[in-house]
């Protein structure tokens, strides 16, 4: 029987650490859209606003109307501001955990890599104990006087 691979519990380890980065990443990406979809939400959202106060600044409005439409823009370019730099957060962190998946991919992969050897270091064992055991059995039938051709 095949001797065990001796840092098969690493392997497993690792594997269960790539699964957690994998699970991390994702979670990281899907946080950076939806703060990219919220910062074009506001940026259309103000297109639309600025427009309905052109719309109504050429139908004639109050001082005090235009007053509230620019203060209201600017709570609308506040938001966006805070959200643009949300983003650029999220990107970062997408950007960390991507760093990370890759450094624990790369982990992952040279032990599989000594796995992989392992394995054929033990394929080519055992073929060698498979060779010899065949070569003994045919010199002790041919010994044996069981070279005939009835066998």
């Amino acid at each position: 029987m095949a001797p065990a691979f001796s840092l098969q519990p690493l392997l497993e380890l690792m594997q269960t650490r790539i699964d957690e980065a994998s699970r991390q990443l994702g979670q990281l990406i899907a946080a950076e859209q939806n703060a990219k979809t919220r910062l074009k939400m506001l940026e259309q959202y103000r297109v639309e606003y600025a427009q309905k106060m052109r719309e109504a600044s050429t139908e004639g409005i109050t001082r005090s109307a235009l007053h509230n439409y620019h203060d209201f823009l600017a709570r609308i370019d506040q938001a966006i501001a805070q959200q643009s730099l949300a983003v650029r957060n999220s990107e970062q962190s997408t950007a960390v955990g991507q760093n990370h998946w890759k450094e624990q991919n790369k982990r992952l992969k040279a032990i599989d890599t000594l796995s992989l050897r392992h394995d054929a270091k033990e394929r080519w064992r055992d073929g060698k104990i498979e060779q010899k055991t065949q070569d003994e059995y045919a010199t002790r039938k041919y010994l044996a006087g069981g070279s005939s051709e009835d066998d």
